[in-house]
């Protein structure tokens, strides 16, 4: 869906450009006992999503960016996905510069984008882990969201963590959620996860420690369902009739930042 969807938290997502100054937390530091809590719950997350074979929902997003005379800007998304384990995806993003469509069933994936105007096609049978794979480090088009989406978010986000903090509860969209803070030497992330049965993440926010400013990316998940829950979903793909196909390489950026901002550089 964007390029630059996740910041960089394990070796297997993007840094984004943008920004977002977090403010400092007062209190306590967290006991190991915290800790340990916090690291149970994230888990429990990991193995709740991994089990459910079915799941959807929708989400708001905002990619932070900055120019390059200090001024911060917000660029607002909303989208939604369907996931069927182990190989099935549909994912549609609508936001003020570009819509895009992403549709995998388990052999084909198309990407459907400039306005539903252009389209591609390439053969990739395999898992969805080995699809997000291969659109990050072949075709630099990174699924959104995809730290969320792996078969064990636990194991993919853990190993650099170097601090954790259980930060209690927080209310996201009228639910309840248990706020969780982790911490890497290149971003700092944090994660609320919906209490009781159902331990889905509500809202995940990425904060870069390597780019000034500290740039930020936040996603907010509603609208969840799982299981028997969830609608039958068409993993096929039918191109609009006046949409051209093309090759990935020539399919315009399906990213979140238009084209008007150049990363690095003027404008």
């Amino acid at each position: 869906m964007s390029a630059k969807f996740t910041l960089k938290v394990t070796s297997r997502t993007v840094a984004i450009a943008g920004i977002a100054a977090l403010a400092g937390l007062a209190g306590a530091i967290p006991s190991q006992a915290d800790e340990a809590d916090a690291k149970t719950l994230l888990k429990q997350m990991s193995d709740y999503l991994a089990a459910q074979k079915a799941f959807s929902f929708d989400y708001d997003s905002d990619l932070e960016v900055v120019t390059k005379d200090q001024q911060k800007l917000a660029l607002a998304s909303s989208g939604n996905m369907a996931v069927e384990r182990p190989d099935k995806l549909r994912a549609e993003r609508v936001g003020g510069f570009t819509d895009v469509e992403v549709v995998y069933d388990g052999k084909t994936l198309s990407i459907l984008g400039d306005q539903k105007s252009a389209y591609s096609q390439a053969e990739l049978p395999g898992t969805l882990d080995q699809l997000f794979d291969t659109l990050r480090d072949k075709y630099g088009r990174p699924i959104s969201g995809a730290d969320l989406l792996l078969s064990d978010v636990y194991d993919a986000l853990m190993p650099e963590v170097k601090d954790v903090k259980d930060l209690g509860s927080g209310v996201i969209g009228g639910v309840e959620c248990n706020h969780l803070a982790f911490r890497t030497d290149e971003v700092d992330w944090q994660i609320w996860i919906a209490t009781g049965a159902d331990p889905y993440p509500c809202r995940y926010v990425v904060t870069s420690k390597e780019v000034p400013g500290s740039p930020e990316y936040r996603v907010d998940l509603r609208n969840w369902k799982a299981g028997d829950k969830v609608a039958q979903a068409d993993f096929g793909f039918q191109p609009p009739a006046n949409a051209k196909k093309v090759e990935m390489s020539d399919l315009p950026e399906t990213d979140e930042l238009p084209k008007s901002f150049a990363v690095g550089g003027t404008k």
